[in-house]
């Protein structure tokens, strides 16, 4: 039997209603999306920091 885990509780999936179901599918996508959505925010971060820290560096190489 399929279960779905929804703030750290698991249901059965197919004990589910079919609204039930529908709506369980929803939330573990947006879940999905979000943890994506981190991830992609911790990326562009580093990838800014780094440009940042670059530019810095090129200024500094003009100053000398």
């Amino acid at each position: 039997m399929k279960t779905v885990k929804i703030d750290g509780i698991e249901y059965q999936f197919d004990a589910m209603t079919a609204e039930q179901q529908i709506l369980a599918n929803h939330i573990v996508d947006l879940d999905r999306k979000l943890g994506s959505a981190r991830f992609n925010v911790d990326q562009m971060q580093v990838g800014r920091n780094t440009f940042a820290q670059l530019f810095e560096r090129a200024l500094a190489s003009e100053q000398k």
